[in-house]
């Protein structure tokens, strides 16, 4: 992994010491940045994700500043679970990144198998609420914390076939929202929305330079870049932000309406 520079800036850097975080879908890709970034910035993290081998490879990697549980975000009791370990392993739940996200759907709405749209919607949507739920009512009601969920630019545009997956980020948008307005003054709830970032679910999209050559930037999204951008809206450098969706995407939204606009 190559860290986009120092955590936070020389005159505001970004401090998690004595903080804990969840972070869901934390072994691979944009989960993988922030848990990083998190740490190098003092805090402890605890990482789901659904493969026990990857989750191995993350505890050896950061040692008694992560902890690890194993299961899908959208599983029976696996947020009560989740919540349950950083409380009693760190002693604290100061921030919640709802990252974890699957997209089995292809094809035309009018097509779509429906339990696969179910999957989405419980992975993509339920689980941010469950886990956010459950980080309030043990935590955060009391002591605050700050939630960033992971949306997508596909929430702001139509796509010819990934209607579910965008459908459901396009809700996470909103779900953001409303959790800001009721989480405050305790909690900061925003999300970031990026467009293509170089991970393992895009590997065929960003082969080559074709797709980074048609955004304004000339390139498509790293894990960093997003890990970032998360950092600052959980830091007190973002103390006065909650409700916001802060975009990720090269430039890319500016060809809206155009011919030019590349898949995302």
């Amino acid at each position: 992994m190559s860290p986009v520079g120092e955590v936070g800036s020389p005159t505001r850097p970004l401090q998690f010491a004595g903080k804990t975080a969840i972070v869901t879908g934390g072994t691979r890709g944009i989960g993988l940045s922030i848990v990083d970034l998190l740490v190098r910035g003092g805090a402890s993290v605890v990482v789901t994700a659904r493969k026990q081998a990857e989750l191995d490879e993350v505890g050896e990697q950061f040692g008694d500043r992560v902890a690890v549980v194993c299961g899908g975000v959208d599983a029976p009791g696996h947020p009560e679970n989740v919540v349950r370990t950083g409380i009693e392993r760190f002693g604290s739940l100061d921030m919640l990144i709802n990252n974890a996200a699957t997209n089995p759907q292809y094809g035309p709405m009018t097509d779509t198998d429906l339990s696969a749209f179910d999957k989405v919607m419980a992975v993509n949507l339920r689980a941010p609420l469950v886990f956010s739920r459950e980080v309030w009512s043990r935590w955060m009601a009391e002591h605050g914390g700050s939630i960033v969920n992971i949306a997508s630019t596909g929430a702001f545009r139509i796509a010819p076939n990934t209607g579910s997956y965008n459908i459901s980020k396009a809700a996470l948008v909103q779900l953001t929202r409303q959790l800001a307005l009721e989480m405050a003054p305790k909690v900061r709830v925003n999300a970031v929305a990026p467009a293509v970032v170089r991970t393992a679910m895009a590997s065929a999209q960003v082969q080559g330079d074709e797709l980074a050559a048609q955004y304004p930037l000339k390139r498509v999204g790293e894990p960093e870049d997003v890990a970032a951008a998360c950092g600052y809206l959980l830091s007190d450098a973002a103390s006065w932000v909650t409700g916001t969706v802060l975009t990720l995407d090269g430039g890319v939204l500016l060809l809206k309406g155009t011919s030019e606009i590349p898949p995302t």
